[in-house]
């Protein structure tokens, strides 16, 4: 059964529900394997006052018992502290739309009288959820010795220095400071630049990179569009709130090359086992997983509240009205890494289950040690001339 997931709740409503259906029988889950990765959503330099009120723990109210799935749906609920803010209180209509977020989009869409209806589904305050099944898709692929980890590369014109750097280096140091980035020296950078910018009343974007180590060579599919793995990875981080872009690997410098300094030098030791050279492909060829990592790089624009406002219109009154501050962080890119885990962890774990199939992890694990993999042994060719034989 293949990973299907729906979130539900507002940024100020009551709380936020999530439902994970397709995940088999007999993983160990509890709710701290999730509550780990809320907490890092919750942490990172440059976040606003919000993160200081809501406290994420989850409540996993199906699919789960005495610490196992069981194979049915699994239900996953948050509160929202703020709400008791918000609960009893008259709400002051928004009419004037902030560029870059929702507010216009969503009221020519629906028809909206009041913009905040577009503001309380759009806010990323959403992702507390998908990072809430993404961590069990973690714990599912961890099942398989395959992980999924991420950091910052770049935040604002700050660009780390990661070439020389190892890509176990860079995940081992992931966590050593609260931007999330493993080069210390363009840590301070960016720990200035986030000063700055709360100085200048503005905001700041930048790109993370996630990364997904261990994976078997065979996963996707060239042969459909819409299975073609790197298509679903992409989709699914522009899918996150401010992503803009997303990538394999280099694909946007390596458009630059020629095909003798982009591609991937295949070689064979002694015992057949078949190898890269390099990992420029980033894991992925024709849709398909390569056995190297994973590596995906996400562009994260500005976040849209800004704090000295941006020129727009009032549609209560047609009138030029500069747009009103809502509560907002200056900087969100350290916090959107475990969102992008989460997205990636998602697709990878729907991958692994299409491959595999079965209905409990005590059926997939055999079959995922005899998968086919990069050995000669198991690519027996017939080395002999055929025709297509189609009768037409």
């Amino acid at each position: 059964m293949p990973i299907r997931f729906f979130t539900a709740g507002e940024s100020h409503g009551p709380g936020l529900t999530a439902i994970l259906e397709g995940m088999p029988a007999g993983l160990p889950l509890t709710a701290e394997d999730i509550n780990h990765d809320l907490r890092r959503r919750q942490k990172g330099y440059g976040s606003g006052g919000r993160m200081q009120i809501e406290k994420d723990g989850i409540a996993i109210t199906s699919g789960a018992m005495n610490g196992m799935t069981t194979g049915a749906p699994i239900a996953l609920h948050v509160q929202n502290r703020d709400f008791k803010s918000w609960k009893d209180r008259d709400i002051t209509p928004i009419t004037t739309p902030r560029p870059g977020h929702a507010d216009l989009t969503g009221a020519v869409k629906y028809g909206y009288r009041e913009l905040r209806l577009s503001l309380e589904r759009a806010s990323a305050r959403e992702t507390t959820m998908r990072v809430a099944i993404g961590a069990i898709c973690k714990k599912f692929l961890a099942a398989f010795d395959i992980r999924v980890d991420g950091y910052v590369s770049q935040l604002g014109d700050v660009v780390a220095d990661l070439d020389n750097m190892p890509l176990d280096e860079r995940i081992a140091r992931n966590e050593d400071n609260d931007v999330r980035c493993p080069d210390p020296v363009a840590a301070e950078k960016m720990h200035a630049a986030i000063r700055q910018v709360k100085i200048d009343k503005d905001t700041l974007g930048g790109v993370f990179e996630v990364v997904a180590r261990g994976l078997p060579p065979g996963l996707g599919s060239h042969v459909h569009f819409d299975r073609k793995l790197d298509g679903r990875l992409v989709a699914a981080m522009v899918s996150i709130q401010a992503m803009k872009g997303a990538e394999i690997g280099a694909a946007f410098e390596n458009a630059g090359k020629r095909g003798s300094q982009v591609h991937d030098d295949i070689i064979v030791d002694d015992a057949g086992q078949l190898s890269r050279r390099t990992n420029r492909a980033a894991g992925l060829e024709g849709g398909i997983t390569t056995g190297e990592p994973i590596i995906v790089r996400v562009a994260k624009k500005p976040i849209s509240t800004m704090l000295r406002g941006a020129e727009s219109v009032d549609l209560a009154t047609g009138e030029a009205n500069p747009t009103v501050y809502e509560r907002s962080d200056f900087c969100a890119l350290p916090r959107a890494v475990p969102v992008g885990e989460a997205m990636m962890a998602i697709v990878l774990a729907d991958a692994l289950m299409e491959k595999l199939g079965g209905d409990s992890i005590s059926e997939m694990k055999p079959r995922f040690d005899a998968l086919r993999r990069n050995r000669l042994e198991d690519l027996p060719m017939d080395n002999r001339e055929w025709r297509f034989g189609f009768d037409v």
